[in-house]
């Protein structure tokens, strides 16, 4: 094997925490030394060890001398654990190769420097685009305090969420259905507005084998969630938040009996205040966020450039209905050039359906 095969089996054990580490990122690492694989392991919780330490508590061998791969920079602060510099270092490292700089300001830079000023040869942005995309999440959240917030949607051909008459089940197949549910369990936290809650009495978890469940987050500015809904009926069991902006006294005591948090967050318009939500949640280490609103949530966070990346199920059906629902409703723009504009997708086939992947283009010139 060679560097390249080593940090890809890096990357692959990564991937491993999938779900598990928020807010923390995902790494992997390996060592290899004399030309064989010695030790290899990832970060695969939040509060337990990181990947580095990990791969030399797995070592079969003496690590003095080796190459260590490792998809992220090594930290070099007190955190919830140790700084991996220090593990690095005494385990007699003579080669550090990585891959994705790490923005924390705690880390960026400091790490690799540390590990270089203590005789260690380092190699930085090996394979750093395929390093970088594991962790779009932490990247953000890390530098911003809010959560990276992906806008999930299932459409037909024809551009439609729903038949006129609400009916929505089902828009795509079992394979993309499946799908969504590996999203529930990779993000933190998901987000919809009071109209999917009314219109769908949803329960919002995941339904993987062994995922996590997100914290459910309902936007609802006049508190008008029924007591009796799925969601309410379930908040002792998974974290539930609701949003508003002018709750009823009663109400809020009503759902706070039953373990719901009730977040006031008025904004001028009297509605829920978006961005202060978003500072909210981040407080609360929700570092990632789906986003599974109607097309009025949708619209609103797009507006207020709160929307990072897109995935949109596309579906071999039509729906039509001049009245039937689009994922992106509210006012829209005024013209062509005022659109929110995407990269290229990334296409996936989904059994019968098609998986789009966009990253929202952040264009602070926009003009509605």
């Amino acid at each position: 094997m060679n560097d390249q095969q080593y940090m890809a089996l890096a990357i692959d054990l990564a991937r491993r925490g999938m779900g598990w580490t928020s807010p923390n990122p995902l790494v992997g690492a390996v060592l290899v030394k004399d030309g064989r694989l010695i030790g290899q392991g990832w970060h695969q919780r939040c509060g337990g060890l990181h990947a580095e330490r990990e791969a030399l508590a797995a070592c079969t061998e003496d690590p003095a001398g080796a190459t260590l791969y490792v998809t992220l920079e090594p930290c070099c602060h007190q955190g919830r654990q140790p700084p991996c510099t220090q593990a690095v270092l005494e385990a007699g490292i003579s080669r550090v190769v990585i891959g994705s700089r790490d923005p924390n300001p705690l880390v960026h830079g400091k790490g690799a420097a540390l590990l270089r000023q203590a005789g260690v040869r380092v190699e930085e942005d090996f394979m750093r685009g395929a390093c970088d995309a594991l962790n779009p999440v932490f990247f953000h959240y890390i530098t911003h305090k809010t959560p990276y917030v992906a806008m999930k949607y299932a459409m037909t051909a024809d551009g439609k969420i729903a038949c006129h008459t609400g009916l929505s089940q089902w828009v795509t197949g079992e394979t993309a259905r499946t799908h969504v549910q590996t999203l529930r369990h990779q993000y933190r936290g998901i987000l919809v507005g009071i109209g999917t809650v009314l219109q769908d009495d949803p329960r919002l978890t995941c339904r993987m084998d062994g995922g996590r469940n997100p914290v459910r987050i309902v936007c609802d500015s006049h508190l008008r969630i029924p007591l009796e809904s799925n969601l309410c009926r379930t908040a002792g069991e998974v974290p539930t938040i609701v949003a508003c902006a002018s709750p009823p006294p009663q109400k809020k005591q009503a759902l706070e009996d039953l373990g719901v948090t009730v977040l006031e967050l008025p904004g001028p318009d009297g509605k829920v205040d978006l961005p202060t939500l978003m500072a909210e949640l981040g407080k609360r280490e929700i570092d990632g966020l789906l986003l599974e609103g109607g097309g009025g949530l949708n619209e609103s966070m797009l507006r207020q450039g709160l929307v990072h990346k897109v995935y949109c199920y596309l579906a071999p059906k039509l729906f039509g209905g001049a009245d039937a629902k689009s994922p992106v409703e509210g006012r829209g723009v005024d013209s062509p050039n005022q659109c929110w504009r995407l990269t290229p997708p990334v296409c996936t086939p989904m059994g019968e359906d098609l998986l789009l992947e966009y990253e929202v283009i952040q264009d602070v010139h926009r003009d509605h």
